[in-house]
């Protein structure tokens, strides 16, 4: 399937250490043709950590989208009912944001964009990067994985010796991810061996 045309969404939330592995994947989709529309956790935009300031993330994915970033929930909303997206991609999903959506809370706008998105009956897609997948996280994880129009980016642990609970997505299979979520299927397999290194 080509992208080219198609209005994807694409949330990121604070797993800051995550942000190289998916601005080339977002580079990926705009190269394609896609029409990629980026939308920041208030985490994402605001803070300074050794992996760089905020600031200049939002920049660098606003001039490579063409668009500003969705960075508040009232300009998240329209993406449901008015200006609906085809897929909506969460990369990299933190573990903080996984349990607000297990749990229907809705107080970012990539929670928003989201939750607009599967009131479409469109596939959300999520790419999680989280320290707790295998503890207190996993029955949320579990849940998201049950439920209807979410489909997950091929997980596994990064560092089971050092971070036995840690899962993150292998995000170099997002594209591959979205094309298999836009035929209602589940990119397969969904668990898989996944090292630091990746």
């Amino acid at each position: 399937m080509n992208l080219k045309g198609v209005r994807i969404g694409f949330g990121l939330t604070g797993s800051h250490c995550t942000y190289d592995d998916v601005y080339p994947e977002i580079e990926k989709l705009v190269n394609e043709g896609a029409d990629v529309i980026p939308i920041v956790s208030g985490t994402v935009k605001n803070t300074e950590t050794r992996f760089g300031k905020g600031e200049d993330w939002v920049a660098r994915i606003e001039k490579l989208t063409g668009y500003p970033v969705v960075d508040t929930i009232v300009k998240a909303e329209p993406l449901g009912p008015k200006m609906p997206l085809a897929c909506m991609v969460i990369a990299p999903m933190t573990g903080n944001s996984m349990s607000k959506m297990a749990n229907a809370l809705t107080d970012s706008p990539v929670l928003m964009a989201a939750k607009a998105t599967m009131r479409n009956h469109r596939p959300v897609v999520l790419g999680i990067s989280t320290n707790d997948a295998l503890g207190l996280n996993g029955v949320n994880l579990m849940r998201l994985m049950a439920a209807k129009d979410l489909y997950f980016v091929p997980y596994g642990q990064d560092d089971p010796i050092n971070k036995p609970n840690s899962m993150v997505a292998r995000m170099s299979l997002i594209r591959e991810t979205i094309v298999a979520a836009l035929s209602g299927e589940q990119l397969q397999p969904v668990i898989i061996e996944r090292h630091k290194d990746e």
